[in-house]
């Protein structure tokens, strides 16, 4: 049995904010892109989300729910700065760290000797070692997996912690919705609504072989994840080579400007993820993906260290023109550097063909 902690810093961006600018603790704060150059919100603290305000919304949608927000840009030097000194706390107690991102990370402490070996006072220990040296708080999950281990730290945000031991897992999994499920997105999640399943309970109703029938791998994993379990291990960081969103459509995009007309949405969820995950390298590559109606599926990509929804725009443009009829699936992402030699000044557009 492992012992597995999720460490999840409290709305991260904004809580470096409010540490070294102690005035904006008690307003409504949020960190992200402007409203006029279609931004996004990449936290916010707890005043800002009492009106409505959450992370991948628009920002002019968040001021129009609360015109008082004070929005910030991103501080990505801060912000390494906090990070690297989190995880230094989290390497004192095993060197079995996986980072999801800036601010959240899996450690196995299965065979950790500090704090007698318990996981959760461990837990509580690191927890309190990040708000005395780094100024911010963090929330942990404790569990024997993954998986159970990420939906706990989530459950008494902020700066609180969940332990669900191995006898417990089964009554805490039931109620939960699917949507709490690795790999269930929005379309999954209503594809399973239409089916009458909203909970890891209703799920647990069907055979493996139905939902592997109709959700292929993703069946497999459905069926083991709504009775608690995960078998993958924390593995130790690694560097990451992309960063993209996809979006698989229930109505083909019938043209070229249906599709362009769905960039926001998914420019606004790589900007999410792009500000959380990787800013601790510049791009080298920018994509965009398309999978036609009748499956048949094409890459195209630029050189790009900075990417934004023009370049994503023009990508998409050229990539459809191979195809020329309807599309079911869409995605944008980056490509990083093999190295870090390679983050240099690079031409903006050189397109490679991928079919």
């Amino acid at each position: 049995m492992r012992k597995i902690i999720h460490i999840d810093c409290d709305c991260f961006y904004a809580a470096v904010e409010m540490r070294d600018r102690p005035a904006l603790r008690t307003v409504p704060l949020a960190v992200g892109g402007a409203a006029a150059r279609r931004g996004v919100i990449a936290t916010c603290n707890y005043p800002a989300r009492a009106f409505g305000v959450r992370s991948a919304m628009p920002t002019s949608h968040a001021l129009r729910l609360c015109p008082d927000l004070v929005l910030v840009p991103p501080d990505m030097a801060r912000y390494r700065a906090a990070s690297h000194a989190v995880h230094r706390i989290f390497a004192d107690y095993t060197t079995l760290i996986e980072p999801l991102s800036l601010d959240e990370a899996y450690l196995d402490v299965t065979d950790a000797t500090a704090c007698r070996g318990s996981a959760t006072l461990i837990a509580q220990e690191i927890r309190q070692r990040i708000r005395t040296e780094v100024g911010i708080t963090a929330s942990a999950g404790v569990a024997g997996n993954k998986l159970i281990a990420k939906i706990a730290s989530d459950w008494h945000k902020p700066d609180g912690q969940m332990v669900v031991t191995p006898d417990a897992v089964a009554d805490f999994i039931r109620p939960l919705p699917v949507a709490k499920l690795w790999g269930v997105g929005k379309v999954t999640a209503a594809r399973l609504e239409r089916l009458g399943v909203r909970t890891c309970d209703e799920l647990q109703r069907w055979p493996r072989e139905t939902l592997i029938s109709r959700f292929g791998k993703l069946g497999a994993s459905l069926y083991q994840q709504c009775r608690g379990e995960d078998a993958r291990p924390v593995r130790a960081e690694r560097q990451r080579k992309s960063l993209s969103v996809e979006q698989t459509y229930p109505r083909d995009l019938s043209d070229l400007g249906a599709c362009i007309g769905r960039l926001p949405e998914l420019w606004r969820d790589f900007e999410q993820r792009y500000l959380r995950a990787a800013a601790n390298e510049p791009a080298h590559k920018a994509f965009v993906k398309i999978k036609f109606h009748d499956f048949a599926q094409t890459t195209m990509e630029c050189l790009c260290v900075t990417p934004t929804p023009a370049v994503f725009e023009r990508l998409l443009a050229e990539a459809w023109q191979r195809g020329a009829r309807p599309v079911r699936l869409l995605g944008i992402g980056i490509r990083f550097p093999e190295t870090a030699s390679h983050a240099v000044s690079l031409p903006l557009w050189e397109t490679q063909a991928a079919a």
